[in-house]
C-alpha cells in the first residue's frame, strides 16, 4: 500500500485550505438557502452576525458581515424559517464551511404571520391591548409630537397636512423606521416625549404620532417588537399609530389610543379635517413616494449589476476578520477570567489580613488569657482531685498485677520445665533418626563400590597391566610397544621387564586341547 501512495503529491495545510476554498467558491458561488435559523445572538461586538441554518438532517454555519447587516430591511430570529441568498465559503482556521450571506428573507409569509400572532397573544394576556388603558385624544392640542423619519415622505406629507388645516406646533423626533436598530430608536422617542417636564423649555406635547409609509410585512416589522409595543402602552401621552396603508397592521396598532390607516388619516386625526385638500395631498404625496421608492429600486439593481462586475475587496478580508473576532472573544474570555480569579485571591488576601491584625491578634490572646485564668484554679483542684485518684486507683491496680504476675510466672515455670525434658528427650533421639538414613545409604553405597572395584578381580587370579605412564594396558599391540610394564595383582604389583635389547614379543598361541573322540567334527558344546 505504500508504494502506491509514492507518486502522490505533497500539500501544506494552508495549500490545501487554499484550494478547497477556490473549490467551494467557483461552484456554489452565488446560492439561495432555505432553512431555520439557530443560534442566533444578535450582533457580535464587532458588529457582525453569526448563526446557523439548519433543517431537519443537516446545519451549516452563516455570517452577515456588519456593512451588510446594517442595509438588510428583514432582522433574523431564532426559530424563524428564512431563505439566505449568498456565498458558500470556508473558515480554514477551523476546517468549516460556512455562508456568507448578502440577503436574507423570511421563507414565506406565513412564517411570519405565525411569529406575529404568537407575540400578538402573549401581549394580549398581559393587558396590554384592552380598551378600558386607551385614552381619549385632546379636541385641538397645542403641541404634537411626531415619531419619524426625518427624511422620508411621511414627515412631509403630515406637516403640510397640519399646517393646511390647521397650523400646530410641531416636534420631530427623528429616528429610522426601517432596519437594524430601528425598533430601540422609535421605544426611545416615546419614552423621551413622556419625560418632558410640562412648562419647561422644550413644550410637552399635547398628543404623539408615530408614522411610516406603506411597505411590507417585512419593512414593518420593526413596529411588531415588543420594546415598541411597551413603549407605547406605558406612554402617558394618548398616541396615535399610523404605521402603512389601511390594509396594513402591526402590533403598535392595537396597543396604541387610536390607529390611523394612514399617516396622513393620523394628521387628519389629531386636528380638524379639511378633507378635499388632505385626500389631494396625499394622493400626490402617494404617487410621488411610489414613484421616489421605483427609481430607487431602480437605481439599486443598476448598482448592484454594476457591482457585480467588479472584484469583491470583501472576499479578501472576510478570514482574517472572522479570525479577529474569534481572537477578541478569546480574549474577552480570558481577560474576565483572570480579572475573576485575581478578585478571589485578593479577597481571601484581605479577609486573611484583617484577621492577622496586631490589634485583633492582641484582643484575642488578651480574651484568651482571660479565660485561662479564670479557670486555673478550678482546673488545678480537678487536676489534684484527678491525680490522687489515679495514684490510688494505680496502687490497686499494680498490687493485683503484681499478685497476678507471681502467679502467672510460677505457672509457666513449671510449664516450661515439663517443655524443657520432652525437647531433651527428643534431643537424644533425633541424631539416631536423623542418621540412621546416611547410615543404610554409605553402607549400601559401599556393596556396590566394592562390587564394581576392579580389585574384587583381582583377588580371583587376574592381575592389571600398566605402561610406563601408569595407564592400563588394554591390548597385546600395546604391551609390544611398551618400554616397561607393571603387573598390579590383589596383594601388590611387580615389574616385569622386556629382555635387553629386545621388545616384548607377542608369546604364541595356546594350542587348543584335542577334543576326545578323535577326529572329525567335535561336540558343539
Amino acid at each position: 500500500m505504500t508504494d502506491l501512495l509514492t507518486n502522490a503529491p505533497e500539500y501544506s495545510v494552508s495549500d490545501l485550505a487554499g484550494a478547497l476554498k477556490r473549490t467551494i467558491e467557483d461552484a456554489f458561488g452565488q446560492v439561495r438557502l432555505r432553512g431555520e435559523i439557530s443560534g442566533y445572538r444578535g450582533p457580535h461586538s464587532s458588529g457582525h452576525v453569526y448563526f446557523s441554518i439548519k433543517d431537519q438532517n443537516a446545519r451549516i454555519d452563516a455570517v452577515i458581515w456588519k456593512g451588510v447587516f446594517g442595509k438588510l430591511k428583514f432582522r433574523p430570529e431564532e426559530g424563524l424559517e428564512v431563505i439566505a441568498t449568498g456565498r458558500i465559503t470556508t473558515f480554514p482556521g477551523k476546517s468549516t464551511y460556512q455562508i456568507v450571506v448578502e440577503a436574507i428573507e423570511p421563507a414565506g409569509v406565513g412564517a411570519l404571520m405565525a411569529l406575529l400572532e404568537e407575540r400578538r397573544r402573549k401581549l394580549a394576556a398581559e393587558g396590554l391591548f384592552e380598551a378600558a388603558r386607551k385614552q381619549l385624544l385632546p379636541f385641538l392640542p397645542q403641541v404634537i409630537g411626531i415619531v419619524t423619519s426625518p427624511t422620508g415622505a411621511v414627515i412631509r406629507d403630515m406637516i403640510h397636512r397640519l399646517t393646511d388645516r390647521f397650523p400646530r406646533k410641531v416636534i420631530l423626533w427623528p429616528v429610522r423606521v426601517q432596519g437594524d436598530g430601528s425598533a430601540e430608536e422609535v421605544a426611545a422617542a416615546i419614552r423621551g416625549f413622556n419625560e418632558i417636564e410640562p412648562g419647561g423649555r422644550i413644550p410637552r406635547p399635547d398628543v404623539l404620532i408615530v408614522a411610516r409609509g406603506g411597505g411590507s410585512l417585512e419593512d414593518l416589522w420593526s413596529f411588531n417588537e415588543e420594546i415598541v409595543v411597551r413603549a407605547a402602552a406605558m406612554s402617558e401621552i394618548p398616541l396615535v399609530s399610523a404605521i402603512g396603508h389601511e390594509t396594513d397592521w402591526t402590533l403598535l396598532d392595537q396597543v396604541a389610543d387610536v390607529r390611523a390607516p394612514t399617516p396622513t388619516a393620523a394628521a387628519e386625526m389629531v386636528v380638524p379635517v379639511r378633507a378635499d385638500l388632505l385626500h389631494a395631498v396625499r394622493d400626490r404625496g402617494s404617487r410621488l413616494t411610489g414613484q421616489v421608492l421605483r427609481l430607487k429600486d431602480r437605481a439599486r439593481r443598476d448598482l448592484a449589476g454594476l457591482l457585480r462586475a467588479l472584484p469583491d475587496a470583501q472576499r479578501l478580508i472576510e478570514t482574517p476578520r472572522q479570525r479577529l473576532d474569534l481572537a477578541i472573544l478569546k480574549r474577552d474570555r480570558a481577560r474576565e477570567t483572570m480579572a475573576g480569579k485575581r478578585q478571589l485571591a485578593l479577597s481571601t488576601l484581605a479577609r486573611r489580613l484583617s484577621a492577622q491584625k496586631p490589634e485583633a491578634r492582641l484582643a484575642r490572646q488578651r480574651e484568651r488569657l482571660d479565660g485561662l485564668k479564670r479557670r486555673l484554679p478550678e482546673v488545678l483542684a480537678r487536676q489534684q482531685q484527678r491525680l490522687k485518684e489515679r495514684r490510688v486507683q494505680l496502687s490497686e491496680r499494680l498490687a493485683r498485677a503484681f499478685a497476678s504476675r507471681i502467679g502467672q510466672s510460677r505457672k509457666e515455670a513449671a510449664q516450661g520445665k515439663a517443655r524443657l525434658e520432652t525437647l531433651a528427650q527428643r534431643l537424644d533421639r533425633a541424631p539416631k533418626m536423623a542418621w540412621r538414613p546416611k547410615y543404610d545409604q554409605l553402607a549400601k553405597a559401599e556393596q556396590m563400590l566394592g562390587a564394581l572395584s576392579y580389585q574384587k578381580v583381582l583377588a580371583r587370579g587376574f592381575a592389571v597391566v600398566f605402561d610406563e605412564a601408569g595407564k592400563a594396558v588394554p591390548s597385546r599391540a600395546r604391551a609390544t610397544r611398551a618400554t616397561r610394564l607393571t603387573l598390579e595383582f590383589a596383594d601388590g604389583r611387580i615389574d616385569a621387564l622386556p629382555a635387553e635389547g629386545e621388545a616384548l614379543k607377542p608369546a604364541p598361541r595356546l594350542a587348543k586341547p584335542a577334543r576326545p573322540g578323535g577326529g572329525g567334527q567335535g561336540s558343539l558344546f
